[in-house]
């Protein structure tokens, strides 16, 4: 077993693998970093900062203010990205990386837990490149999910910081079931339970394997085969009984519900974010305000669906599914927002491709949202619902050094932010596009 320090030499060795890959001339924690820039924007106060100076020591920031009101220290590394706008990494509290947009229905027979945990180290490194240092990953085989979070952890690989579920919990043919088969094959996806006392052991399985977040099925899918994208699956009673047991825990529980009754009783049950959120009504969002429930609401991938899903593989049922519930996702997003529930980013990466999170940025604009309404999505709001406030989600004096910077003007460009010049991740520049 390696040793505390042999795995700090080994994470440091990767480091400096990556910066001499990058033409970054350092990486290492010891010394002081200050960053100068033309902007910064402040998410937490809602406005952007001109001309800022960020001075970073080991992996914290230390200070932020303006250029000039700080001396510099004679030892510092300089990072002047003059032309570029700061802003916090970006968080995603919906992915699924160790899934692979190129393949989806019958295709996914073939993929083993091995093969996607080898598939999620390419994903990672494409999600971190995008500039998003913070995921959320509800859903993977295996506990993959698990195993690739501990990689980056221990700097075996290069990827966000991630937050993950395991093995999604669902009913028997549920939207979390492996509906692909007939009967004979007895094939049954490994967070398959039925019943209160089955879905509180579900927990206690992915909690014992390494889980720091709980995802369940409320609704059918549209991705699935023979579920009704709109139908309750749990009870409410199996529903309470879950998220129960996981608040004991401490651990937050997301809710993956397209149908108003599934969101509505999963609401009511105390669950801390809703996923897609679909078919919303007005119940439904007073219920989301007076609980302070997040919405994640995937609005692009749509797009990417009936654009590009039948080369994919996703079935015609889905296709059809899709049709029907992308144009009302997207209305009841704007409801939602116009009434003030609160709202997280997550885009349902892994059903499109890595890399491409930032894509549905301009369409929460487009929405409704303002553009720094829909970074607050991506930032601040993400980091309170993970409890992680204190440490993520902005550009401030005591927080992790989780910084991205993009050329030109953010506020009057949101598209800017799908082609991220400079990402650093924990104090160290794993990204700079000269």
């Amino acid at each position: 077993m390696m040793s505390k320090n042999n795995r700090v030499f080994h994470s440091l060795a990767i480091a400096l693998t990556i910066s001499a890959s990058l033409g970054i001339s350092s990486l290492s924690h010891a010394a002081t970093t200050v960053i100068k820039a033309d902007a910064l924007v402040d998410v937490n106060n809602s406005k952007v900062l001109d001309s800022p100076l960020v001075i970073i020591e080991n992996n914290v920031i230390q200070y932020v203010g303006t250029q000039g009101s700080k001396a510099v220290p004679n030892d510092a590394t300089v990072l002047d990205l003059s032309g570029h706008t700061l802003l916090p990494g970006l968080m995603d509290m919906h992915v699924h990386l160790t899934s692979d947009s190129n393949v989806h229905g019958y295709r996914r027979l073939k993929i083993s837990t091995p093969r996607s945990a080898i598939t999620g180290v390419k994903n990672a490194r494409s999600t971190l490149m995008a500039g998003f240092t913070t995921v959320r990953n509800v859903g993977a085989p295996g506990y993959a999910d698990v195993a690739l979070r501990d990689a980056i952890n221990d700097g075996d690989v290069l990827g966000p910081r991630m937050y993950v579920s395991g093995p999604s919990i669902g009913v028997t043919g549920g939207h979390c079931d492996n509906n692909l088969l007939p009967f004979e094959y007895e094939a049954k996806s490994e967070g398959v339970a039925d019943g209160p006392w089955a879905v509180r052991t579900k927990v206690r399985q992915n909690i014992k394997y390494g889980a720091d977040v709980i995802k369940f099925c409320a609704t059918g899918g549209v991705l699935s085969k023979g579920t009704k994208v709109g139908a309750q699956q749990f009870s409410f009673e199996e529903m309470q009984a879950l998220i129960t047991e996981a608040h004991l825990r401490g651990l937050t529980v997301a809710a993956h519900a397209h149908g108003t009754d599934g969101i509505k009783n999963a609401i009511r049950a105390g669950v801390d974010s809703v996923e897609h959120a679909s078919f919303l009504d007005e119940e439904a969002i007073a219920l989301a305000k007076e609980m302070g429930t997040y919405l994640s609401m995937d609005i692009y991938v749509t797009e990417y669906i009936l654009g590009e899903g039948e080369k994919a593989g996703i079935l015609e049922e889905s296709l059809a599914k899709e049709r029907t519930v992308g144009k009302r996702q997207r209305t009841s997003f704007t409801t939602a927002y116009e009434a003030g529930v609160k709202m997280i980013f997550g885009s349902d990466a892994g059903v499109y491709p890595h890399g491409d999170n930032a894509r549905q940025l301009t369409r929460m604009v487009r929405f409704g949202m303002s553009p720094m309404e829909a970074i607050q999505a991506a930032t601040m709001h993400p980091a309170n619902l993970l409890g992680k406030s204190a440490l993520l989600g902005s550009i401030d004096e005591g927080k992790m050094a989780d910084i991205i910077a993009v050329k030109g003007d953010v506020m009057n460009d949101l598209s800017l932010l799908e082609n991220i010049q400079v990402v650093i991740k924990d104090g160290v520049v794993v990204k700079h596009d000269r």
